[in-house]
């Protein structure tokens, strides 16, 4: 059965790394695991960041031509050779799903979507057009698959049914992990960087964009500020246009900045580490967080991005969102209790390997594409 797959906010194959591209590609390698062969649908992105009416509705203008192209060149191939259902990533009001909704009709296959939200507070607001048109695919869809469960309720009155609703954990390739020496690697960085690998060593590792991420960054330049005696490395892995903002901010923490790193540097870094920190204001789950954890890092983050990915007191501490002081707090007693960090390090690695992998990801989603294909 072949499977149409579509992400709206931004394409698996675009340049621009970004946890939404990560999602997409880590559920495209899903359905290749679970043999279903799939085919990139459309790259269209239909994101407005800035609630402007006038550019949503050009995109909804590009969506209509976008999807008559598709089905054009659908519709000329062979019926049994067409997909047999269609596959959404991550819509949004902010980017809408202009295309699989028509295209699943058209073709008579089933529609599911994948890591949604919906906000009815949006029907009315600078959004107003990407929410109706949520509220109207999510209506359509067969199934929703959703990685944070604080969602499910908006979604589901949206949906107009709950029980199209299936939690899925959120899940990341945890085998590369495993393989990582950490030891040589933090002596390899002590002598690239001139760290003292006798300090802890706290990793924060995020885009840096205007709005919720650069305002994460400010918060958590507030909280280590506060962290009493600073007896600490601070480590930041991420780039982007906001970087000059988020260097001024961190200054008197004087950290290490380590740029965009792909995933083969990442993933060693997360296991030289001792703690992973960052606020996730307004993020649906933090990929990094979770990649933090299969490292055996444990981490201390805001509830928002947090609470689906960390368990509390288990492997980190989730902090009340903007609270910096808690925060502080958070990582002033980590510090003070090394013991404790490993067992959650530990702890969080195991939980990531049994919960959150792609074995265990492939069969719930297997589940759920037998289960309306039927």
């Amino acid at each position: 059965m072949t499977i149409a797959f579509y992400a709206p906010q931004k394409a698996p194959d675009d340049p621009v790394p970004s946890g939404d591209r990560l999602l997409s590609r880590l559920l495209m390698e899903i359905l290749d695991r679970a043999e279903y062969p799939v085919e990139l649908a459309s790259r269209f992105r239909s994101l407005d960041r800035a609630g402007d009416t006038q550019r949503q509705e050009r995109l909804a203008g590009l969506g209509a031509r976008e999807t008559q192209r598709v089905l054009r060149r659908l519709c000329a191939r062979p019926v049994e050779t067409r997909p047999k259902l269609w596959f959404t990533c991550a819509p949004s009001h902010r980017a809408p799903d202009w295309v699989g909704p028509v295209v699943a009709d058209a073709l008579d296959i089933p529609y599911l979507v994948a890591q949604t939200g919906y906000d009815p507070f949006q029907d009315g607001g600078p959004w107003t057009l990407g929410a109706r048109r949520m509220a109207d695919g999510l209506r359509r869809a067969d199934r929703i698959l959703q990685l944070n469960g604080g969602e499910v309720d908006p979604v589901a009155k949206a949906a107009g049914n709950r029980s199209k609703i299936q939690i899925l954990e959120p899940f990341l390739d945890t085998s590369p992990f495993a393989m990582v020496d950490a030891d040589a690697v933090r002596a390899a960085m002590t002598e690239a960087h001139g760290l003292d690998s006798g300090r802890p060593w706290l990793l924060t590792v995020a885009m840096m964009r205007p709005g919720h991420k650069e305002t994460s960054y400010r918060l958590l330049a507030r909280a280590l500020r506060h962290v009493p005696g600073r007896s600490f490395q601070l480590i930041v892995a991420g780039d982007g246009p906001a970087r000059p903002a988020v260097e001024e901010a961190l200054a008197p923490l004087s950290p290490l900045f380590l740029g965009e790193l792909d995933a083969a540097l990442l993933t060693p870094l997360y296991a030289a580490c001792d703690l992973m920190v960052w606020p996730a204001l307004n993020e649906s789950f933090g990929m990094a967080l979770l990649e933090a954890q299969a490292a055996g890092l444990p981490v201390v983050a805001g509830r928002s991005g947090a609470a689906t990915v960390i368990h509390d007191e288990k492997t980190g501490l989730i902090t009340p969102a903007r609270d910096y002081d808690a925060m502080a707090e958070a990582v002033a007693f980590l510090l003070l209790n090394p013991g404790l960090r490993h067992a959650m390090g530990r702890e969080a690695a195991w939980r990531a390997q049994r919960h959150n992998s792609l074995e265990t990801a492939t069969w719930r989603v297997q589940q759920a594409i037998e289960t309306i294909a039927a």
